[in-house]
C-alpha cells in the first residue's frame, strides 16, 4: 500500500494519479463497520479494474474544532490505522491533515478538490458520513456535488448481536469501562496497544513476579486501572500474561504516573527497549491497596491463576458449545 500525506491546499496533479475507488471516513478503530466500507471499496475496485484507496484525516477533527484543544486519545493511532488498512488489501491511503482551513471548505469545494480532483470514480462511505463546512455535506447530497463525475455506494448501519450500532463511540465506551472482552464483536479482533519496555523499579522481581514495564504510545486510549488477562507480543512471539494498569497504591501513596506492568507467563528474558504489543482480553479486578506484601503476593497468585484458567478456557473449542 502506498501512503500519501496531504496538506491543504494540496498540489497533487490529477493527470499523475490513477483512477480509484475511494473509501471515505475517519475510521478510528477500523472496526467491523469501517471494515465493511473499506472492503466494499476494495471489491468494487477489483471488479472495475481500478485501484482501491482510503481517505482518512489526522488529527481527529475534534482537536481542531473543539473548544478545549486537548489532544484526543485514539483507539488506533495513525500508525496502527495505516497497518490495519493495509491488511485489508488497499492500494493507496490518503491521510489528509485536518486543519481549520480544510474544515472550512464548502461541501462542493471538498468534493471538487478531494474527490473529483483525485481521480475518484466511485465513493464508498457509511450512511452517516459528512463532509464540508459544519458537516453540511452528506451521502444524500453527494450525488448533487458529484457533478456526474463519480458514483457512490452508501453502507447502511452495521449492528452487533445485541442490535447496537457498531461505532467508534461504543468501542470507546467499552474500553473506558474495562469491558474489553466485548470488543472482538465490534473490532473483529482484541483491542491492542503498542509500546516500549522501559526500566522500572524492579519490585515485581523481588516478590517473585517480574514484570515488563511498558511505556505505551501516549496517543492510545487506555482501559481503566485494574488487572487484566492479556497476551503480549515480544520479538514476533505471543505470550500469555497478567497486566496491572495503575498507580501501585500498595507502594506509592503519592505516585501520579500511570504504569502498565505485564507479568509474562513462562518467560525469562531481558527485553528492555523492545517494542511490544499488548492485546487485552478480560478485566480480572479493579486496582486496590493491600495492607502488606504478603496479601499482595497472594492476590497476584490468584490473578495469575485466573488468567491462566481464562486462556485455557478460550483455547478449548468445547467451551463455545454450551
Amino acid at each position: 500500500m502506498k501512503t500519501i500525506r496531504i496538506s491543504h491546499p494540496h498540489n497533487l496533479l490529477k493527470e499523475n494519479l490513477p483512477d480509484v475507488v475511494l473509501a471515505l471516513g475517519y475510521f478510528d478503530g477500523v472496526h467491523l463497520g469501517h471494515q465493511r466500507v473499506i472492503t466494499n471499496a476494495v471489491e468494487y475496485a477489483k471488479a472495475s479494474g481500478l485501484q482501491s484507496a482510503v481517505m482518512t484525516f489526522d488529527p481527529h477533527p475534534s482537536v481542531v474544532l473543539g473548544k478545549n484543544k486537548q489532544a484526543i486519545k485514539y483507539i488506533t493511532p495513525i500508525e496502527e490505522k495505516e497497518y490495519l488498512i493495509a491488511n485489508l488489501g488497499v492500494n493507496r491511503l490518503y491521510i489528509v491533515e485536518f486543519t481549520s482551513d480544510f474544515a472550512n471548505l464548502l461541501p462542493q469545494e471538498f468534493v471538487d478538490q478531494y474527490i473529483i480532483g483525485l481521480n475518484v470514480k466511485h465513493v464508498c462511505a457509511g450512511f452517516d458520513f459528512s463532509y464540508g463546512k459544519l458537516g453540511k455535506g452528506s451521502m444524500e447530497t453527494m450525488p448533487f456535488h458529484a457533478r456526474s463525475q463519480f458514483t457512490q455506494t452508501t453502507i447502511e448501519k452495521q449492528t452487533n448481536s445485541q442490535g447496537n450500532k457498531i461505532s467508534s463511540t461504543l468501542v470507546r465506551e467499552l474500553i473506558e469501562k474495562g469491558d474489553l472482552d466485548q470488543l472482538p464483536l465490534l473490532l473483529g479482533r482484541n483491542y491492542s496497544v503498542q509500546g516500549i519496555v522501559v526500566d522500572g523499579d524492579k519490585r515485581g522481581r523481588t516478590i517473585g513476579f517480574p514484570t515488563a514495564n511498558v511505556k505505551a504510545n501516549p496517543d492510545y486510549l487506555l482501559p481503566p486501572t485494574g488487572v487484566y488477562a492479556v497476551k503480549i507480543k515480544v520479538k514476533s512471539l505471543w505470550f500469555d500474561g497478567v497486566c496491572n494498569v495503575g498507580y501501585k497504591p500498595t507502594f506509592n501513596n503519592e505516585q501520579k504516573v500511570l504504569s502498565i506492568e505485564v507479568h509474562i507467563f513462562n518467560f525469562d528474558q531481558m527485553i528492555y527497549g523492545e517494542e511490544v504489543t499488548i492485546q487485552w482480553f478480560k478485566r480480572i479486578r479493579s486496582e486496590k491497596k493491600f495492607e502488606n506484601i504478603t496479601s499482595l503476593i497472594k492476590q497476584i497468585e490468584h490473578d495469575k491463576e485466573e488468567a491462566i484458567n481464562y486462556f485455557e478456557k478460550i483455547s478449548d473449542p468445547t467451551c463455545f458449545l454450551s
